[in-house]
């Protein structure tokens, strides 16, 4: 497709998203308002722009990598705790006597 002025044409952006649509759960997207530095705030623009897409897509993308960063993190741990809570079999038995045990 034609890209005018280094971004997609808005049909190119809408299909797109009816597409990442279709193959994943699209939710109900909500508003919301952040205060940034300017300076911040013209950088994270100029790299949106570098990467053809906007700030609130940036955000998205890096917001959805940190959850489910977490959530594999928190799935690991209890998968581990579940593990040790279970026991491992090394095969130790105790020694019938105090004598045995200290048998060299």
């Amino acid at each position: 497709m034609a890209k005018l002025y280094g971004r997609k044409p808005r049909l190119t952006l809408a299909l797109e998203h009816v597409k990442s649509c279709c193959t994943k759960q699209c939710a109900m997207k909500t508003n919301i308002t952040l205060k940034l530095d300017r300076d911040l705030l013209r950088k994270a623009r100029v790299l949106a722009a570098e990467e053809d897409t906007s700030v609130s897509a940036l955000l998205t993308q890096q917001l959805e990598k940190i959850v489910r960063e977490r959530e594999g993190y928190e799935q690991a741990k209890r998968r581990a705790l579940a593990r040790l809570k279970r026991g491992y079999n090394l095969g130790y038995k105790p020694p019938a006597s105090r004598d045995e045990f200290y048998e060299r």
